[in-house]
C-alpha cells in the first residue's frame, strides 16, 4: 500500500482576500474545497492512508474531512506549531506514516491542479529503485521555476535556481510538486526546524550520491498560488479539462450546486461555478467565473474571470473583469473593477466610486 502526505500548511499569501477567513486548500473550486479533488485523485490511484500538514487556519481541515471515510480514505492531522518549510513538515508527520524504512511514501503539495498519474510515478520510483522520485512538467517559459534536468535514463543531474539569462535555461523541465520518497529518507531529514526539501533536502540528496529519479508527465498542471490562476482552475475543472473525480455532475459551461437560484435569463458560460444557496438575478452575465456560497449578484451585472467570496454582493449593472471580491463585501451598482483588482473582505464600495482601478 502507498501512503501518502499532503502539505496544506501554506499561508496562501498571494491569494487573499481568498485566504483570509479560509486556508487556501479549503477554498472552493468546482464546487468542493479545492482539497477534495486531491484527495479523490489519490484515492482513485489506491491510495488509502493520507496525513495531512496542517498550519495556517488548521482548525478548519478536520470539522470537514473527519476522518476521511466518506471518501474511503483514513485521514490523519499533524499542526506545524511554528512554520517548518516543506521538508520540516514532511519531517513532522513521520511518525504517522506506517511504511517501512524502504517502501515508497507520496507527497504532493496542497495547492497543484494536475492530471499526474499518480500510479505511474509510483511504478517508476519502484522500478528505478530511487530515493527519491520527482514528478516533472515542461512548460513554455521556465524563469519563474528550479529547473531539473535529467539525464537519458530520468536520473536527475542537479537542480537550478530560477534562470535569469537564456544560456542558464538549460531544460524546460521544472520541480511539479509531487514526489515518492523512501521512507527512510523522510526519517532522516532534521527535526524540529524549517527544512525547504527544494533548498535544502533534493541538492543535499543529490550531492551524496543519493539516486533522484525525475518522471516527466505533462498532462494538465496548474500552479493555483494566484487568484487568477485559481478561478482558471475551477473553470478547467468545471469543463473538463482539468480531471478529477470530485467534479459534481456533468462538464460543461456551468456548474450550478442545487440550492442555488439563477434567473432563467442569466447567461452563466466558461466553467462559471454558482455555489450554494448563491443568487443570480436578471440578466446577469457571468463568464469563466466562480461565484462562492450565498453571494449574490445583481440585475445586468457582468463578471468576466473573478472570483466573487462567500456572503458577497454585485450590485446591478457592475462589471467585474479579473477582480476578486472578499467574503461578505459589498460593491454597489454601476462600479467597473478590472485588471487584478481586489475588495477585501466586508469592505463596501458606494453605488458609481469606481472605475478601472486595482487599487481596492
Amino acid at each position: 500500500m502507498t501512503e501518502a502526505i499532503l502539505l496544506v500548511g501554506g499561508k496562501g499569501t498571494r491569494l487573499r482576500p481568498l485566504t483570509v477567513n479560509t486556508p487556501k486548500p479549503m477554498v472552493p473550486a468546482a464546487g468542493v474545497p479545492f482539497l477534495t479533488h486531491q484527495l479523490a485523485r489519490a484515492r482513485a490511484a489506491g491510495v488509502e492512508h493520507i496525513v495531512l500538514a496542517t498550519s495556517y487556519l488548521a482548525e478548519v481541515f478536520e470539522p470537514y474531512f473527519g476522518d476521511g471515510s466518506a471518501l474511503g480514505l483514513h485521514l490523519e492531522y499533524v499542526t506545524e506549531e511554528e512554520p517548518l518549510g516543506t521538508g520540516g513538515a514532511i519531517r513532522n508527520v513521520a511518525s504517522r506514516l506506517r511504511s517501512g524504512p524502504d517502501e515508497p511514501v507520496l507527497i504532493f503539495n496542497g495547492d497543484i491542479l494536475t492530471g499526474l498519474d499518480i500510479e505511474a510515478l509510483v511504478a517508476t520510483h519502484r522500478s528505478s529503485g530511487a530515493d527519491v522520485s520527482l514528478h516533472l512538467t515542461r512548460v513554455e517559459d521556465p524563469r519563474a521555476f528550479g529547473l531539473v534536468p535529467t539525464d537519458a535514463d530520468g536520473r536527475v543531474r542537479a537542480f537550478l535556481e530560477k534562470p535569469q539569462t537564456p544560456e542558464e535555461i538549460v531544460t524546460d523541465q521544472i520541480n511539479a510538486g509531487a514526489y515518492v520518497f523512501r521512507r527512510s529518507v523522510i526519517d532522516a531529514i532534521p527535526v524540529g526546524r524549517p527544512v525547504s526539501v527544494e533548498r535544502e533536502t533534493f541538492p543535499d540528496l543529490l550531492s551524496s550520491g543519493a539516486h533522484l529519479q525525475g518522471m516527466v508527465d505533462s498532462t494538465y498542471w496548474l500552479d493555483l498560488g494566484t487568484p487568477q490562476a485559481f478561478v482558471r482552475g475551477s473553470a478547467d475543472l468545471v469543463m473538463g479539462r482539468a480531471p478529477s473525480p470530485a467534479v459534481q455532475g456533468r462538464c460543461g459551461d456551468r456548474l450550478v450546486l442545487p440550492t442555488a437560484t439563477v434567473a432563467p435569463d442569466a447567461k452563466l458560460t466558461g466553467g462559471t461555478v454558482i455555489g450554494a444557496n448563491a443568487v443570480i438575478a436578471e440578466g446577469a452575465r457571468i463568464d469563466g467565473s466562480a461565484v462562492l456560497d450565498g453571494a449574490i449578484v445583481e440585475e445586468g451585472a457582468v463578471v468576466t474571470a473573478s472570483l466573487i467570496g462567500a456572503g458577497a454582493r454585485i450590485g446591478a449593472r457592475t462589471v467585474l473583469s479579473d477582480v476578486v471580491i472578499g467574503d461578505g463585501a459589498v460593491v454597489g451598482p454601476d462600479n467597473e473593477l478590472r485588471d487584478g483588482a481586489r475588495v477585501w473582505c466586508g469592505a463596501v464600495l458606494p453605488a458609481s466610486s469606481v472605475r478601472f482601478s486595482s487599487d481596492q
